[in-house]
C-alpha cells in the first residue's frame, strides 16, 4: 500500500515544508505496511482548473493533470499537510482536489495540520466536508500543531512526544482504514 503525505501549502517561505518533511521522514520509519511517497503540490504546480471536462469523466486534456491523476490514482491513503488560511483550508489544496473525482474514492484521509493557536483545526474541518463529496474516508485521528512558529529553527521543524504518538497512531489508523477501502477500489 501507498501512503501519500501531500503538503498543501504552494506559498513562498510556508511553515509546512518543515512540517512536511518532518511527518514524512517518521512515516518512513512508522510505515505500518505502507511505502510513503511525499507530494508537494508547489512542484505539481496546478493552475487554476483548466480541464473542459467533468472530472468523473477522466477525459483530461492537460498533462499536468495526467500527472496529477497517476499521482493520486496510485495511493492508497493520503496524509494532508494542511495549514489554516482566515479559518479554512488553503485555496492550492481545494484546486486541487477538484481537479479529480474517482482517483479519491474510498481511501482514507490524515492530516498534520499547523497554524497559530488552533493549531489549523478549522482548515481541517473544512476539508473533510469536501473530501467526503469525493468518497474520501477522513479519519479522527491526526496531528495537530498549534504554535507552529515555536517548534521551527534553521528551517526545521522539532516534534514533541504527543506530535509523534499522534502521528504514530494516525497512520496505523490510515493502514487499516486504507486495507478495509481496498475492496470498495
Amino acid at each position: 500500500m501507498k501512503l501519500n503525505v501531500i503538503l498543501t501549502s504552494t506559498r513562498p517561505g510556508r511553515n509546512g515544508k518543515p512540517v512536511a518533511d518532518w511527518f514524512t521522514d517518521f512515516a518512513r520509519q512508522n510505515p505500518a505496511g505502507f511505502d510513503i511517497e511525499f507530494t508537494d503540490l508547489a512542484e505539481v504546480a496546478l493552475p487554476i482548473i483548466d480541464e473542459p471536462n467533468h472530472p468523473k469523466a477522466k477525459k483530461y486534456q492537460h498533462e499536468h493533470t495526467k500527472k496529477w491523476s497517476a499521482i493520486v490514482d496510485s495511493s492508497d491513503a493520503f496524509v494532508f499537510v494542511l495549514p489554516e488560511y482566515n479559518y479554512t483550508m488553503p485555496p492550492a489544496f481545494v484546486n486541487a482536489v477538484d481537479y479529480l473525482y474517482s482517483e479519491w474514492n474510498y481511501k482514507p484521509a490524515g492530516f498534520v495540520s499547523y497554524g497559530g493557536v488552533s493549531g489549523g483545526l478549522r482548515s481541517v474541518q473544512t476539508a473533510k466536508t469536501l473530501l467526503t463529496t469525493l468518497n474520501v474516508m477522513p479519519i479522527n485521528e491526526q496531528v495537530t500543531i498549534p504554535m507552529v512558529f515555536n517548534h521551527l529553527a534553521d528551517g526545521k521543524f522539532t516534534a514533541e512526544k504527543v506530535h509523534e504518538d499522534s502521528a504514530k497512531l494516525m497512520i496505523g489508523e490510515l493502514a487499516r482504514w486504507a486495507s478495509a477501502l481496498a475492496v470498495l477500489r
